[in-house]
């Protein structure tokens, strides 16, 4: 396509949907209600003017729902609004898998080919389509989708019509007649999306704490949130002052739920203890990694626990303003999320004298748009300030500087939606649940061959087998051939290892891990080369490309799995690609600059050395 952005002009509908982003004519300007990021002196955007960059993303979201995709034009004219070259916003918007730079119809719909998917038909699913709509791509309406976070309902797709507002609609078990329906007769057509509650099998339950309000609660009313301890948590952080909020979320020994573990504690004190201001504080919610589902589940079904989180978290660490980065793909949630906090704000719970205290902090919704490589703590930094969404080097640590330069704490929902329950019932108390090293109830997504798949909520220490045997187990008449756990990043375990502890000691022991909770079954139907593949692609796809490890070392491993399972009976060919798949996994585990790469490996590897897989065929 030949750009021309010098001379291209956005059309009537695209100015008006990104004047209406960032504040047009008459209406006064729109600044996100983030004047610390305008006054921001970005070395990194090449000059020491005040800059408005930080809202490209919002501007590109803002033309591709009004019509379906960003034009020469659009990017255009988003560059003048913003100070930035035209070229330099077509950069970032080819970096998103939900953009478009080329025309497409207004109605699309992705269709998720990714492992939970894959185990439950998608392929039929697709090969269907290719029949009664034409292959996969724009001319035919729907396109391939890597994992769209509801696993628990899959094959799952995404329908999406672009207009004012544009109409999103997370299909779950789907059909082709459900994707023909959308795309001919559009997505408000279809039944109504799944009642959150219908993804926690344990809805209801006595004994839950992180899912007690799932099923049990309106999740856009204020008052129910208030009437099942809503807000005590942040009373009681407003009594005992911030430090001593540091010091309870230390002594509960709270680690990361999003696959790092880390101390929450010691990554809050650290950036309280920073000089620079202002600080901030990051919800990633951007989950995705496929087979987790978790934080969706929570951001649809009790939002304003989010939102009390994050403003205890805020007051600890002396924060006036915090961000959401959230999966473009989640439409309910950001529903919710957009209600909660606007309800929140309306009562005195956020706003510039929140509860009277004299203290102040806002909350915003940044959207993501499609890249996995997002997910990782300082990709959401350059994502957020309009930067394409690269990781950066550490150090320097987000605690010294992270989002805008600044002291930033970045931790993912789960790990946010523990904090009320501290500040509850104390950190002694929360200790007594789960193990020494491993404090406090988990969520975990059970998805694949499962009877009854979905969020469960344990406390650290239950095992493999007993959450197995919570989701039902694999379908009557069938076997249990595998569980991944953690996701394409995590590792596969043997059937027969229903034993491993789901502690982050107890998976370590057994050479595993929990990553961000996946728990994925797949039965003696599955062909796990082909999920085995599956994963190769997915990290090829969503390589950001920066570092060479990463960027040529996940093509050649899906070249060597590719190889093997051509010449699956050449013995001799066989072994030396797995020699090679070896040789490229230490290299990117090794030298890779983030987790995507070093983990990229992680799964074939564990096929191959665990579950003897790519062996021989007979």
């Amino acid at each position: 396509m030949d750009l021309k952005f010098s001379d291209a002009e956005p059309s009537a509908a695209e100015r008006e949907a990104i004047d209406r982003r960032l504040g047009g004519p008459g209406e006064g300007g729109w600044d996100g209600g983030a004047r610390d990021e305008q006054d921001h002196r970005s070395a990194r955007a090449g000059h020491a003017a005040r800059s408005r960059r930080h809202l490209v993303l919002e501007a590109l979201h803002a033309a591709n729902d009004r019509v379906g995709w960003i034009s020469p034009g659009a990017l255009n004219y988003i560059g003048k609004r913003l100070s930035v070259s035209a070229a330099d916003v077509y950069s970032v918007a080819t970096f998103y898998a939900l953009f478009s730079t080329h025309p497409r119809p207004k109605r699309i719909v992705h269709v998720c080919t990714d492992i939970a998917c894959l185990a439950r038909g998608s392929r039929e699913i697709c090969a269907g389509l290719e029949t009664r709509l034409g292959p996969a791509g724009a001319m035919s309406g729907w396109k391939h989708s890597p994992c769209l976070g509801a696993c628990e309902r899959a094959p799952a797709a995404l329908a999406v019509e672009a207009g004012d507002p544009p109409h999103e609609h997370l299909i779950g078990a789907a059909t082709v007649d459900d994707i023909a329906r959308a795309l001919s007769a559009g997505p408000e057509t279809l039944s109504a999306e799944t009642p959150s509650a219908m993804a926690v099998p344990q809805a209801g339950n006595e004994g839950l704490m992180l899912l007690k309000r799932i099923g049990r609660v309106d999740p856009e009313s204020i008052d129910d949130y208030l009437a099942t301890e809503g807000y005590a948590g942040l009373r009681r952080a407003f009594e005992i002052g911030p430090g001593q909020v540091i010091a309870e979320v230390k002594a509960a020994r709270l680690t990361g739920r999003g696959g790092a573990a880390f101390p929450a504690g010691v990554k809050w004190e650290s950036t309280a203890r920073q000089p620079a201001t202002p600080r901030y504080l990051v919800c990633n919610a951007d989950e995705s990694e496929p087979g987790t589902f978790k934080d969706r589940v929570l951001l649809e079904g009790d939002p304003f626990a989010l939102v009390e989180s994050m403003t205890i978290a805020a007051y600890a660490i002396g924060a006036a303003r915090g961000y959401i980065y959230l999966r473009g793909e989640y439409p309910r949630a950001y529903r919710m999320l957009r209600s909660a906090i606007d309800r929140a704000r309306e009562r005195g719970f956020l706003g510039a004298n929140v509860l009277g205290t004299g203290w102040g902090f806002e909350l915003e919704i940044r959207r993501g748009a499609g890249a996995y490589i997002c997910g990782e703590e300082t990709a959401i930094f350059n994502s957020i300030e309009g930067f394409r969404g690269e990781p950066r080097s550490k150090p320097p640590f987000p605690f010294e500087q992270g989002l805008f330069n600044k002291p930033t704490v970045v931790n993912n929902v789960e790990t946010l939606c523990n904090v009320p329950l501290i500040m509850r019932i104390g950190a002694a108390r929360y200790t007594r649940i789960g193990t020494e090293g491993s404090t406090g109830p988990k969520l975990f997504c059970a998805s694949g061959n499962l009877v009854r798949p979905g969020v469960y909520e344990v406390p650290f220490g239950a095992t493999l087998g007993e959450l197995l045997d919570l989701a039902g187990g694999v379908p009557p008449g069938r076997s249990l051939q595998a569980v991944l756990l953690g996701g394409a990043a995590g590792v596969f375990v043997r059937a027969d290892e229903r034993d491993i502890p789901l502690t982050f000691e107890g998976v370590r022991a057994h050479n595993a891990t929990l990553g961000s909770g996946v728990v994925m079954a797949f039965d003696d139907t599955v062909d796990l080369s082909g999920i085995l593949l599956r994963i190769a692609r997915f990290f090829r796809d969503e390589s950001c490309g920066q570092c060479v490890p990463c960027r040529v070392g996940t093509v050649r491993q899906e070249e060597a799995l590719l190889r093997i399972l051509r010449d699956r009976h050449d013995v001799a060919a066989k072994d030396r690609d797995i020699r090679i798949l070896r040789d490229v996994g230490l290299a990117m585990k090794d030298a890779s600059i983030c987790g995507l790469g070093q983990t990229a490996w992680s799964a074939v590897e564990s096929a191959i050395d665990r579950l003897g897989a790519l062996k021989e065929s007979r």
